[in-house]
């Protein structure tokens, strides 16, 4: 039996499963791709449960940008463009909007800056920051925030630990935060079952699949607290910022 090396933890991750590359999140909405004939293999660790395609690790930006991201990734994320960054200005406003003043902001994986322009169109102190693909932007030029937003972004990400060090770069002082949304499989990928998951999903670039354990230890090795709302939305903190009181009502 094959065993990888866990992305987040370390530990051995045998392969659990293999789907069809164009396996998508459009299937839970019951829109199916006709298969592609790749086949994509997953491991699982047997410490943190983090579930993760190793394939995609030797891949370049331009593999990425020619098999997933293309033209046709909208028809597996038709929201990605403008409705989800409209979704999350609402929520940040609705959480944060009344300490906005004290909040300097980077979406960390933003795209299209589509959030940050309809952040600083709020009257906050937000820009836009994505890694991929590799830029000339440095991180030093960006300085630091004392507030990050990461939606969508974990799940895409083939080496956990550098997006980490990158974050933790940019993160300034202790009242600092990073929030971010990514769906957790605790209870929805188990041992001996196939990877029906809808939202592990190649096609959408969903290459490693987070568990509430992984995203833990995951921050405790980058020296920061962790807490989740729910199987979507989560948090990372040095000292929980006076500021970042609302989640707690979640």
């Amino acid at each position: 039996m094959n065993t990888y090396k866990c992305l987040v933890c370390g530990q051995a991750a045998p392969l659990y499963d293999v789907v069809d590359f164009n396996k998508s999140c459009e299937e839970y909405r019951g829109q199916f791709l006709p298969l592609s004939g790749h086949a994509v293999y997953y491991a699982r660790c047997c410490s943190c449960n983090y579930t993760f395609a190793p394939e995609f690790a030797s891949w370049t930006d331009q593999d990425f940008l020619e098999k997933i991201y293309n033209d046709d990734y909208i028809k597996v994320d038709p929201d990605y463009l403008d409705k989800r960054q409209q979704e999350n200005a609402v929520m940040l406003n609705n959480f944060f909007g009344a300490y906005r003043m004290h909040i300097r902001h980077l979406d960390y994986g933003g795209g299209n800056g589509r959030l940050a322009q309809l952040l600083s169109g709020a009257q906050w102190q937000s820009v836009s920051y994505d890694p991929f693909p590799k830029n000339n932007t440095r991180l030093s030029d960006l300085g630091t925030f004392n507030f990050i937003t990461a939606f969508e972004v974990f799940e895409h990400v083939p080496d956990p630990h550098g997006m980490m060090e990158n974050i933790s770069k940019l993160l300034e002082g202790q009242d600092s935060m990073v929030f971010f949304s990514t769906g957790i499989s605790d209870g929805l990928i188990k041992d001996k079952e196939r990877l029906n998951w809808w939202y592990a999903a190649p096609r959408n670039g969903h290459i490693g699949i987070h568990t509430a354990k992984s995203l833990q230890v995951l921050g405790q090795m980058h020296n920061l607290n962790f807490a989740s709302m729910g199987t979507s939305f989560h948090a990372y903190y040095r000292k929980f910022p006076q500021w970042a009181e609302n989640l707690t009502k979640l």
